[in-house]
């Protein structure tokens, strides 16, 4: 298979195309990134060689780049967007355009060139927040309250919408939480443990009672892989780890694991509108591909930890902006 993975050098990208290019060594990948502030392209650097693999700079609200693209593909992975709640808070602008425009764009390229196969990756923050009790599904309704949540919920809907109107092929999928290496360290996991590694202290938003669900980046991964495969077109699917904890615990297990007192937490004028609680029913994919977590939180809470101990030179070149451009790395394309 060829596959066009969209935000390829951004987090949750680059552990999927770690991962395709190790489970199917039959398939083929592209990779369009921006490289943004949160795509970097040291993640991909180590895969340059591989024949399997091209890197292309590109914005996907750019028809033409796009349009070339789509066209030499079986199928497109979307996970590029724009995601960091506060930042979406500040700005909105980007979050439309990208994940809005960006989206549509991807979906008109589809269909002119065929209907190639559209998987959109998707976030559980576009239900809201739960309560004490319950679980987000496939069926949940949306009540997103960040303008993040609020595009990606305007993103799903128009996927929907070209399965519905044009028999698009698409699947979407709306994850929990992911952790693992290569994440922004923006984000609360890598946050705590760069600032623990820094001698800083870790900011917890609110009485850090606020609740996710926490999943392995790796076991989303598969699931992405496994709904791209066995999806039913025009279906969702929700992917969760089954590891709720607050932001408290998560703050105060890191601590333990290296080694550091409670001390070290701070907390912090909360965000605006900051979602209670989030929780996944990820029953469907169970059943229908046999997807469930597999990785124990702590093992790959340690795992992560380990990473970024391990690659303190990554985290630092990006908190600097000393990371390698893309020119430098010219050599990655093909």
């Amino acid at each position: 298979m060829k596959l066009l993975v969209t935000g390829g050098a951004g987090f949750i990208g680059t552990n999927f195309v770690y991962h395709i290019l190790a489970a199917h060594p039959e398939d083929e990948i592209v990779v369009l990134d921006k490289l943004t502030y949160a795509g970097n392209i040291e993640n991909i650097a180590p895969v340059r060689n591989d024949p399997r693999f091209r890197f292309v700079k590109g914005d996907i609200c750019d028809a033409a780049i796009v349009d070339d693209l789509v066209k030499h593909a079986d199928a497109v992975v979307h996970f590029a967007a724009e995601s960091h709640v506060d930042r979406s808070i500040k700005d909105a602008s980007p979050f439309v355009m990208t994940n809005v425009v960006g989206t549509q764009t991807l979906l008109d390229a589809c269909r002119r060139n065929g209907n190639v196969r559209f998987h959109h990756v998707s976030t559980d923050e576009v239900f809201g927040s739960l309560g004490q009790r319950g679980m987000f599904s496939e069926t949940s309704p949306y009540d997103p309250r960040s303008p993040y949540s609020a595009s990606k919920a305007a993103a799903d809907h128009l996927v929907r919408a070209a399965w519905h109107t044009h028999a698009l092929p698409v699947t979407i999928s709306n994850c929990s939480n992911n952790y693992g290496p290569y994440q922004f360290p923006e984000k609360l996991i890598p946050l705590c443990i760069t600032h623990l590694l820094e001698n800083k202290k870790i900011p917890i938003y609110g009485d850090g009672m606020n609740v996710r669900d926490w999943l392995a980046v790796e076991d989303h991964c598969r699931g992405v892989d496994l709904a791209l495969r066995h999806g039913r077109m025009g279906e969702t699917y929700c992917f969760g780890g089954r590891s709720e904890r607050t932001n408290s615990e998560i703050a105060q297990r890191i601590l333990r694991e290296m080694g550091c007192g409670r001390e070290r937490m701070e907390f912090v004028t909360d965000r605006q509108g900051h979602d209670r609680r989030y929780a996944i029913d990820f029953s469907k994919a169970e059943k229908e591909f046999g997807w469930s977590p597999e990785t124990p939180f702590l093992h790959g809470l340690r795992k992560t930890i380990d990473w970024y101990k391990a690659n303190v030179d990554w985290w630092k070149n990006i908190q600097n902006g000393t990371y390698r451009e893309y020119d430098e790395l010219q050599s990655i394309s093909k």
